[in-house]
């Protein structure tokens, strides 16, 4: 198949063990970042297989129906970005592993990464001192303090287990199944939400976007949160309610945040946020390890030699295959 990667800014894959697994095919890797459509309807024009990096370019309708050879996109996890519908409609199948039970280890290590770097300003130090400066302030000691996660699933449940190590207490508010499922491994849950949030020194936030979760964080949650806490969020900006943290931020309540997603991505140097001294911040790159890529992309590629074998898996719009606009020969 005539297989096109979007996004790989630094040309990583083709170095990964797992790009041996499309060498039966005709590959082309795009390193920059494209938002017109029209030129992405030229570099796609021959495209059979898209793999897709997360969310980095959104598939919509109009640019699939300008993409008449295109049979498959093959990426990994939630799907938000593309238009599964149009892709039905077309006849394009969509595999996606929502790989259950298996957590991004690299998005649980960047957490506690934010946590400890927020907590002891080690950006603003670093900063101070590359300036000729010395120290610039007093940290914090995160022992014994209360680290609030909100959602708790496959990440949200490693970043409690790591909290151990450095003897952080763990507080949990979810769905009532998930909470349920805390309570059995041994972690305390909040009596409600504002408890929750008005406990917690540090508030992580571990859930999927999906209508039900967005927007779930309100300004009344954050007003709740101690001029002291952190809130963090390597999971989805929209669970946030829109300006809300901006403007709690600048109430002082919560004190400081550590943010890993953002509204629009890549972040403009204009967005309001990066003129903020009490945010630390990274460039979205909680998956971004060349492991937790050899390991995603292993399932991406073996989508493509399936589909290409006539027997496609993972796929999240199954009613395509048996459409008659059905554009692969299965």
């Amino acid at each position: 198949m005539k297989v096109s990667i979007l996004d790989d800014y630094f040309d990583t894959l083709r170095t990964l063990p797992c790009f041996a697994r499309l060498a039966e095919h005709e590959v082309r890797i795009w390193n920059d970042h494209l938002e017109d459509e029209d030129r992405l309807v030229e570099r796609l024009a021959d495209t059979e297989a898209l793999v897709l990096i997360r969310e980095r370019t959104k598939i919509r309708a109009s640019l699939l129906e300008r993409l008449p050879r295109l049979q498959l996109i093959s990426q990994r996890s939630v799907y938000p970005h593309i238009d599964v519908d149009a892709c039905t409609r077309l006849g394009i199948v969509v595999s996606s592993d929502l790989h259950p039970g298996t957590p991004s280890y690299a998005t649980a290590e960047l957490t506690l990464g934010l946590i400890i770097a927020a907590a002891r300003q080690i950006p603003q130090q670093m900063a101070s001192l590359k300036s000729g400066r010395w120290q610039c302030g007093v940290g914090t000691t995160l022992r014994g303090k209360v680290l609030g996660i909100y959602g708790y699933g496959r990440i949200g449940r490693a970043v409690a287990e790591y909290s151990r190590a450095i003897g952080m207490e763990v507080l949990i508010w979810a769905r009532e199944a998930s909470c349920d499922r805390a309570r059995a491994d041994g972690w305390t849950v909040a009596k409600s939400k504002a408890q929750f949030f008005s406990a917690s020194d540090v508030l992580s936030l571990h859930m999927r976007l999906v209508e039900s979760t967005r927007h779930i964080v309100t300004a009344e949650d954050l007003a709740r949160m101690k001029s002291s806490a952190t809130l963090v969020n390597t999971s989805r900006a929209g669970l946030i309610e829109p300006g809300a943290l901006l403007a709690a931020l600048k109430a002082g309540r919560p004190g400081f945040a550590a943010l890993d997603v953002y509204d629009e991505e890549p972040m403009p140097a204009s967005d309001p946020l990066l003129q903020l001294d009490n945010l630390i911040c990274t460039p979205h790159i909680g998956y971004v390890t060349r492991e937790e890529w050899d390991l995603q992309f292993t399932d991406i590629f073996e989508q493509i030699n399936a589909h290409a074998a006539g027997a496609p898996s993972n796929v999240v719009n199954p009613q395509v295959l048996s459409s008659s606009a059905l554009r692969a020969r299965l």
